[in-house]
């Protein structure tokens, strides 16, 4: 996608300290733009208001939303510093707005889709998106290699999902099926501090 929003957004991604590793902005373009819009097939196919859950500098929300313009898009960020950023983006798109917080903070069921791209381990990411969607949404994960598909399949089952799709190419959906038990999420870092598998 060559948009000139996004190339403006990656060129200050890469200078902007604390966003990314990446020092050249043709890195940042295949992970952080190309790899985001990977998933907008499966993005569009589920209604609601999509939520960015730990947008950091943007990716995959920003790609997304202006691929799927006539969608709502929720940038989630526990960082400041970074959702200064993340409005400064923000304010050219009409369909995207930024919230200042955590997952475990939010309400629940408020969203179709929430994606999670290098939020935390694919167990943890699941507990912090699925009690933000609503039954029928989805969550969508960018997972590596070694993603443990067992462990992420417990994890959804319990909070009321099923891992519905576990592609090769590393984008993975669960499904929440019922509602989510009372008492997820649970508080601050427990999700990652205590795995539920």
């Amino acid at each position: 996608m060559n948009d000139p929003l996004l190339e403006r957004w990656l060129e200050e991604v890469v200078v902007t300290p604390g966003l990314t590793g990446f020092a050249d902005v043709s890195n940042a373009r295949a992970a952080l733009l190309d790899d985001a819009l990977r998933a907008t097939p499966l993005v569009r196919a589920s209604p609601g208001t999509i939520v960015d859950v730990g947008s950091g500098g943007g990716s995959p929300g920003i790609p997304l939303s202006v691929a799927l313009a006539d969608r709502a898009f929720v940038l989630l960020e526990a960082e400041r510093r970074k959702c200064a950023f993340l409005e400064r983006i923000a304010s050219e798109l009409p369909n995207v707005r930024v919230v200042w917080g955590r997952a475990e903070e939010q309400p629940p069921d408020a969203y179709g889709v929430a994606l999670a791209k290098a939020l935390a381990k694919p167990p943890v990411a699941v507990e912090l998106c699925l009690p933000l969607v609503r039954v029928g949404g989805q969550v969508v994960l960018w997972v590596g290699a070694t993603a443990d598909q067992a462990r992420v399949q417990r994890t959804a089952r319990l909070l009321g999902g099923e891992l519905t799709s576990s592609s090769a190419s590393g984008l993975w959906v669960v499904e929440k099926l019922e509602a989510t038990p009372s008492g997820f999420p649970r508080r601050p870092g427990m999700a990652k501090k205590r795995p539920l598998a």
